[in-house]
């Protein structure tokens, strides 16, 4: 059974109008795919202060293993200010330089990798060239590479982004991402300019293109694979793609069809956006009763 997913990047405090709430794309997408019962670990850092202690506590709630996860004297735990104002379009302040942007290579962490059936990365997590370099090194092992490019202005950068593409086997991006992807790469703004470029130039299996609550879509091999998403009592949108990506990769791995993988995603996301906060506590059976 091909179960055993690491995750890289960044883990937080959201620091909402109503109080702090655990988050950070990675360490959701590593929660949610505990929940649907994969083996999986996050590789990140805190700092050596009391959000840090509560941080690895709340995950721990989870049994969520905390072994890759390094603890910083010199850093600060990660602190984000959140403006929930428009629920559909919550803004992010991310305060800079904190524990996670400084995350060191070690054979534990090589390991872990080598070992996993799949490792996800994303672009916020590397802002900083201490944990770029880092990743870099974990990407060159042949393991199945998940990138979520996840971009949260003004933390990423092209050059960047062209790198981690030439390691991607599946690539998730949001329709907003899109079009920045396709003014970058001066391309056709749609789905199938941009997939076709980047099916051209980097060796991806799959391009995922989530569309919020009108869906997703899968482009592999010039082909495209459309779901409509699932309607709902809608919450908030705090982790509802770290859900469909952690939907996606369970189903991926469980190598069902593109259509399956897509229904299933989406369902998990739609879910997630029934319920307050990014990391809601669920079990599967739960996820397919309550999104029909």
């Amino acid at each position: 059974m091909r179960d055993h997913v690491v995750i890289f990047g960044e883990m937080l405090w959201d620091c909402l109008p109503t109080g702090p709430v655990a988050g950070g794309a990675p360490m959701n997408v590593a929660l949610n795919l505990h929940q649907l019962g994969l083996n999986s670990r996050l590789i990140s850092a805190v700092g050596a202060d009391e959000e840090g202690e509560k941080l690895l506590g709340f995950l721990q709630e989870f049994d969520l293993p905390l072994d890759l996860i390094q603890t910083k004297t010199d850093h600060e735990t990660s602190k984000v200010l959140v403006d929930t104002s428009d629920p559909e379009n919550i803004k992010y302040t991310i305060v800079s330089p904190v524990a996670w942007d400084f995350i060191e290579w070690s054979e534990e962490l090589d390991r872990a990798v080598e070992d996993a059936d799949a490792f996800v990365f994303g672009t916020l997590g590397v802002r900083n060239p201490e944990s770029l370099k880092t990743l870099i090194k974990l990407l060159h092992h042949p393991t199945l590479r998940i990138f979520d490019a996840n971009l949260r202005p003004p933390f990423y950068d092209f050059e960047v982004i062209e790198t981690l593409l030439g390691y991607a086997d599946i690539l998730k991006i949001n329709e907003d991402e899109l079009e920045i992807f396709a003014d970058y790469f001066g391309t056709d703004p749609s789905i199938e300019g941009l997939c076709f470029h980047l099916d051209q130039h980097f060796p991806m299996e799959i391009i995922c293109v989530t569309r919020g609550s009108k869906g997703a879509m899968i482009y592999q091999k010039g082909k495209i694979i459309e779901h409509p998403g699932y309607k709902v009592a809608f919450q908030d949108s705090i982790g509802a793609g770290d859900a469909f990506l952690s939907g996606f990769i369970k189903m991926y791995l469980e190598e069902k069809n593109p259509e399956e993988i897509l229904d299933f995603a989406c369902k998990l996301g739609g879910f997630v956006a029934t319920k307050k906060g990014a990391t809601p506590k669920y079990s599967e059976e739960e996820v397919h009763r309550e999104i029909r």
